[in-house]
């Protein structure tokens, strides 16, 4: 029996790029400091009562998206901003593995679907999708229509090159699928058989305009699967056939000249001085138009300047040289509290994403103190019985925030609010935890193993960011107060990123993923044992513990169910694994503040934890 469903067309809705893999490492509110976190006063404590959280969330605005349609908007205006570095290319394929070149590359490129999260469904963007099921065979496919109005257009220029299923095919087969280009994406190409196998998800073209994904089993959600970025196959198809990969990964090098790069998104990229700034300017050539016929975005150019210190940030967007900016937690009462300010401020509750605390369970240190520690439950879940979120939230976030206790979060359809961490602050339940495995406070108070060690372990941070350091310093200090010496190790992002992907040489860590799991199967590097941002251990040739094992069986079983009666047992037994093992512990979700200038009209501005803050459909105000 056949079985055909076909997404609504799409909406006039927010633009929000999902993809399979989980985005790149992300470090949260950047800015330098050392400084260590000191215990709050009670006059402090006392300002930071529900009182005066209220009063600060009073004095800004609230305006989630819940699924209204944009007004057309007036061409006109800069839009300033910033980027904390430069980028290191302008290729989209390098895009995936470095912030700041995806923050520039994606706003010349577009994605195939889109998805609302009001309705909870995906929608057709760049094309509409048609997902056919043969439950006789248990096999799925999707067919793509490319709209018929997508170009590759250069800046002030007439050239113009229609954008083609050949340029998702190419895409798809001859980058992301040739594993010497070792895409994110590449995983994302397969799907585990029942047998254990695994088996490719095919491309197929059916003409200019029609693909077909075609799956060898039924999966779950095969349009998140399958939604992805692409670039020009005229260009990438030459330097590929001239000069293999690194032909490619020449492409469009930051000394190209960005009025030669192509693009089918919103901007153009016409300048860039290194250490200095980018310019884009709008594409009037877009597809997404509003109901007066005007291609989106409305701002003529936009002006990213590079400033890698955030203080700077924050003195620009003071003298009204940037539209926008994302507040730390020590600008809110400067920010807030301004009178007559040219400013408005959102807020949002707690972020999808949240930082969490993570210990190196890699066979590569076995026989080391801290892997006999770190490899038994025991001990991770009194770290997490040592984890003081409340003081976290007191001391780093002002009380602008709250503890991260469950796994999924709320948006998640398979989100359970029964499913709780059950290892929260609980300094004698960490004590009685580590006596279970033989770990207990000598007469001098330190805190010693069975075999007379002393614990102590490295707590790795990024050297970037004031709240990181301030949440490392409260653990140091709560571990050091029951005798455990944690010695924290500042490291710069990139060497982070070595460590966790090469070397593996960390101890503990604190770190964050970017977004976060509003679809269970997300995630695909991460939470199978396979996966190379398996934190605690990537990249296992088979499970090293029965968990992991038992993991890999739910996360596989889940992204195949399709009824949500079956699916959700099992996402609640995956998130009860996690929340009970502790392979990370998550922190808090702290609240997220955004000040826009009030010369831009705020009818299509909207900020929420899920869509964060969106300004594609911004314009001036008309005087």
């Amino acid at each position: 029996m056949m079985k055909t469903y076909t997404n609504r067309k799409p909406r006039s809705g927010i633009y929000k790029t999902l993809i399979l893999f989980m985005c790149i490492l992300s470090c949260f509110y950047t800015h330098t400091s050392c400084a260590r976190s000191e215990e709050l006063s009670l006059d402090e404590l006392e300002s930071l009562s529900p009182e005066g959280i209220s009063e600060i969330l009073a004095k800004t605005v609230s305006k989630p998206w819940r699924g209204e349609e944009y007004v057309p908007g007036v061409r006109g205006g800069t839009w300033n901003t910033s980027l904390t570095s430069d980028p290191k290319s302008f290729n989209l394929l390098i895009s995936e593995r470095d912030s700041e070149t995806s923050f520039i590359v994606r706003r010349m490129h577009d994605t195939l679907v889109d998805y609302d999260y009001i309705k909870k469904e995906f929608v057709g963007h760049c094309a509409a999708p048609e997902i056919i099921v043969d439950e006789k065979n248990d096999t799925l496919s999707v067919i793509y229509t490319l709209r018929d109005d997508l170009y590759w257009s250069f800046y002030n220029s007439d050239e113009k090159v229609k954008v083609t299923s050949d340029d998702v095919i190419f895409w798809y087969n001859e980058i992301e699928g040739d594993p010497a280009f070792q895409s994110s994406m590449y995983n994302s190409q397969f799907v585990t058989m029942p047998d254990g196998s695994e088996a490719h998800i095919d491309i197929e073209k059916i003409d200019d305009l029609r693909f077909a994904f075609h799956f060898p089993r039924i999966i779950a959600n095969p349009l998140l699967a399958t939604n992805r970025d692409f670039g020009p196959s005229f260009l990438y198809e030459k330097a590929k056939r001239e000069g293999g990969v690194q032909g490619v990964l020449d492409l469009f090098s930051v000394a190209s000249d960005p009025k030669l790069i192509p693009s089918m998104g919103m901007w153009f990229l016409t300048e860039y001085k290194p250490g200095q700034r980018l310019v884009y300017k709008r594409n009037p050539s877009y597809w997404k138009k509003d109901s007066n016929g005007i291609s989106i975005p409305y701002p003529e150019e936009m002006i990213v300047q590079i400033l890698p210190d955030t203080n700077t940030q924050f003195l620009l967007f003071k003298q009204g040289k940037l539209e926008a900016y994302g507040l730390r937690t020590e600008d809110i009462n400067e920010l807030v509290n301004k009178k007559n300010p040219d400013y408005t401020i959102f807020n949002t509750e707690g972020s999808l994403a949240t930082r969490f605390w993570s210990f190196n369970q890699n066979p590569k240190h076995s026989g080391t103190a801290q892997y006999e520690w770190f490899t038994q439950k025991e001990f991770r879940q009194a770290m997490s019985c040592l984890l003081n979120r409340d003081r976290i939230i007191n001391q780093v976030y002002r009380g602008l925030a709250e503890p991260k206790s469950g796994f999924f979060p709320e948006a998640n359809p398979y989100y359970n609010p029964e499913i709780k961490m059950d290892y929260l602050y609980d300094p004698q339940r960490a004590m009685e935890l580590l006596s279970s495995i033989g770990i207990k406070r000598d007469s001098s108070g330190i805190m010693k193993d069975a075999k007379g060690r002393a614990v102590e372990f490295d707590l790795t941070i990024t050297a970037d960011s004031t709240s990181q350091t301030d949440i490392a310093s409260i653990i140091m200090d709560d571990c050091s107060k029951v005798g455990i010496t944690v010695k924290i190790r500042v490291v710069d992002f990139q060497k982070l990123v070595e460590q966790m992907s090469s070397t593996f040489d960390w101890h503990s860590l604190l770190m964050g993923f970017s977004g976060g799991n509003l679809f269970p199967s997300q995630g695909i590097n991460v939470w199978p044992s396979t996966g190379n941002l398996h934190v605690w251990y990537p990249l296992q040739p088979s499970p090293a513990t029965e968990w992991e094992a038992r993991l890999d069986y739910l996360y596989n079983e889940g992204c195949y169910t399709i009824d949500p009666e079956k699916a959700g047992k099992i996402w609640d037994e995956f998130q009860e694994i996690i929340l009970e093992e502790c392979p990370v512990i998550y922190l808090v979700r702290p609240r997220s503040f955004t000040a826009l200038r009030n010369k831009w009209d705020f009818s299509n501005i909207y900020y929420d934890s899920i869509g964060g803050f969106e300004y594609d459909h911004v314009f001036l105000k008309q005087k």
